[in-house]
């Protein structure tokens, strides 16, 4: 059982209430608690030491991290983060100045994005470092992006340069928080995520939420440096391609608008913003995904990072 299979074996009778809009299988929680023209964020995420970070990294950056997750989720749903709770489990022999760094880390982020981080818990964990953060976020009504809006003839844009995030980038990558709220002020976008776990895993979140299918253009998909320099100079690194569409940690945003949109927010992004934003694709009816080059058109059977899979 990988993880998605596990989240949807364990939400399946999840209890909810009148204040839920949308409870788990998007990037945040979604609450409706009567403000008059918001509505409530929620997130937790977690960071485990061997799997998201190497004690060996330096601790201001995995800090950073550890908010920058939950912060990427907010932005995903277009909100601004408003406070967060960090949970930290240690073992008995920890450091406490690199711990404290850590915590230096995390401080300098959430004073970046006026985020109180108002308190936590701390205790015990055996073998290694696990760091968890909870963060409520703020979202003009109307305005929360989830996953299931999608429609067939959308044109699919991705942020940024995807792969070989773990060369550093996973430990200094920048929320686009800003991006995505002037998004949601400019134009109807349908559907957006985070790529957390690889674009061919993460945009399959998409199209399930939506029903749809969708078509990549394997020349359009922007290829990190890294990346590419990676499959050079490392005989068991991957593909270029496949590392940009499967190795996650990116944390970059993968959205959705109507094709007659595409152009005209092309042209006022780049008025807008230095980071790059590529269109890579089109939403079908249907189901999976397609990639297209000029030999022709084949289904994309990898997937992106799963926990637990073999």
């Amino acid at each position: 059982m990988n993880e998605f299979e596990l989240i949807e074996k364990l939400t399946r009778s999840l209890p909810a209430n009148k204040y839920v809009v949308t409870g788990s299988g998007d990037d945040c929680a979604v609450l409706d608690l009567g403000l008059p023209d918001k509505l409530l964020l929620f997130k937790t995420d977690a960071l485990v030491e061997g799997i998201h970070f190497r004690t060996s990294s330096p601790p201001e950056k995995i800090g950073h991290k550890a908010l920058a997750r939950c912060l990427s989720d907010i932005a995903a749903m277009a909100g601004t983060p408003t406070a967060a709770l960090i949970t930290i489990a240690l073992p008995k022999t920890f450091d406490a100045a690199f711990i404290e760094a850590i915590y230096s880390g995390i401080g300098a982020l959430a004073r970046k994005h006026d985020v109180a981080i108002v308190g936590g818990e701390t205790t015990t964990n055996p073998e290694r470092i696990l760091i968890s953060v909870a963060l409520l976020g703020l979202v003009p009504r109307g305005k929360a992006v989830l996953r299931s809006g999608a429609e067939a003839g959308d044109a699919i844009f991705v942020t940024g340069e995807l792969g070989g995030s773990f060369a550093s980038r996973h430990l200094e990558f920048e929320p686009r928080l800003a991006e995505a709220r002037w998004l949601i002020e400019h134009f109807p976008i349908h559907a957006m995520i985070d790529l957390s776990d690889g674009l061919a895993g993460d945009l399959r979140h998409i199209l399930k939420a939506s029903r749809v299918g969708a078509e990549l253009l394997t020349t359009s998909i922007p290829i990190s440096r890294a990346a590419k320099l990676a499959s050079k100079v490392e005989s068991s690194a991957k593909p270029p391609l496949l590392a940009a569409l499967t190795d996650g940690e990116d944390f970059e945003l993968l959205f959705t608008v109507a094709g007659k949109d595409a152009v005209p927010l092309l042209d006022a992004w780049k008025k807008e913003f230095k980071t790059p934003l590529t269109c890579i694709g089109k939403i079908t009816a249907g189901e999976g995904i397609t990639l297209r080059d000029k030999s022709g058109a084949r289904p994309l059977t990898a997937h992106g990072y799963e926990h637990f899979s073999k």
